[in-house]
């Protein structure tokens, strides 16, 4: 079968070599230097990426991040059910259960009141940009005009009022519009195959459409990755430049 093979090829040398070239990486562009976990205070902690320990929830945050409406700290632990709020020039990246993400700026996220084996997860991105990787478990993200149901994935999304725009970076995703699970299709990628736009216009001749790559990268996935015990079905390039310099 197709997706079995194709998450069964990470081998213990590749998730080594591909964490030891994202290390490489950090080292020579001297982020490893800069890549710390800060509050609002200002106060750094260590951040050399690997897995968070039992009691932490937030590896870095920057900017007005808000849990449940109050401000977070990097002691702030997440829990299902909780709303995550980003504003401007603001991002957090943090982690549930085995679940790992990165919101960005102007970003509101609503997490699942509890993490079920057998009944589907549900997130739902009202506005803004996620980067996301999920354990294997049934997991539905819902958007104002998508409904992407995927298991074991990592996705980007991008929610807007009239649009959204899905990567399936890696795995199997199911799309479909919100208001018509007819309007579907399904994806099947092995590294960001096939993004596109799923529009919210019922006029539209074709409401989903491609798309192109954008607005994030392998080094991002790694990262998160990382900090649930996983690494990527692919190993990164050792010296591949970044396609961004920032979280937001």
């Amino acid at each position: 079968m197709v997706i079995g093979t194709f998450f069964d090829m990470s081998s213990i040398y590749d998730a080594d070599e591909s964490r030891r070239r994202f290390l490489l990486y950090l080292l020579s562009t001297g982020a490893l230097s800069t890549i710390t976990a800060c509050g609002s205070s200002g106060q750094a902690a260590s951040a050399m990426p690997e897995e968070l320990s039992a009691g932490r929830s937030i590896f870095k945050f920057s900017g007005d991040v808000r849990v449940n409406g109050q401000q977070v700290t990097l002691e702030t632990l997440i829990r299902a059910g909780d709303v995550i709020e980003t504003f401007d020039k603001s991002f957090i990246i943090f982690v549930l259960n085995k679940d790992s993400f990165i919101l960005r700026s102007n970003s509101k996220m609503s997490l699942p009141v509890a993490v079920a084996a057998v009944v589907p997860t549900v997130l739902s991105l009202d506005r803004g940009k996620v980067l996301t990787v999920l354990a294997s478990r049934t997991t539905r993200i819902k958007t104002p005009s998508a409904i992407i149901g995927i298991r074991g994935t990592g996705v980007y999304l991008e929610a807007e009022p009239e649009l959204s725009y899905v990567c399936t970076c890696y795995g199997l995703a199911d799309l479909a519009t919100t208001d018509d699970p007819d309007i579907n299709e399904t994806i099947l990628s092995e590294h960001h195959t096939s993004p596109r736009y799923i529009l919210a216009d019922k006029s539209s001749a074709k409401r989903i459409q491609p798309a192109p790559f954008k607005n994030h990268d392998d080094q991002e996935l790694l990262l998160i990755e990382t900090l649930v015990g996983r690494t990527t079905p692919y190993v990164v390039p050792k010296g591949i430049t970044r396609t961004r310099s920032r979280y937001f």
